[in-house]
């Protein structure tokens, strides 16, 4: 089974955006580190988002 090339698309966008790494970069790590960087990302927004949902 292979992985869906739009969910790996969505992964490259998301890193590229926040992190700012090119292409390259993230397609160099592997699907699982690859997928512990997005769901760091993730976490990382999520509180920023609970932070300023409190201060407004």
């Amino acid at each position: 089974m292979s992985y869906p090339s739009e969910r790996l698309s969505e992964e490259v966008a998301y890193l590229s955006h926040y992190l700012h790494w090119t292409y390259d970069e993230v397609m160099k790590l592997d699907h699982r580190e690859r997928q512990r960087w997005v769901a760091e990302v993730a976490r990382m927004n999520t509180r920023i988002n609970e932070a300023s949902a409190k201060s407004g």
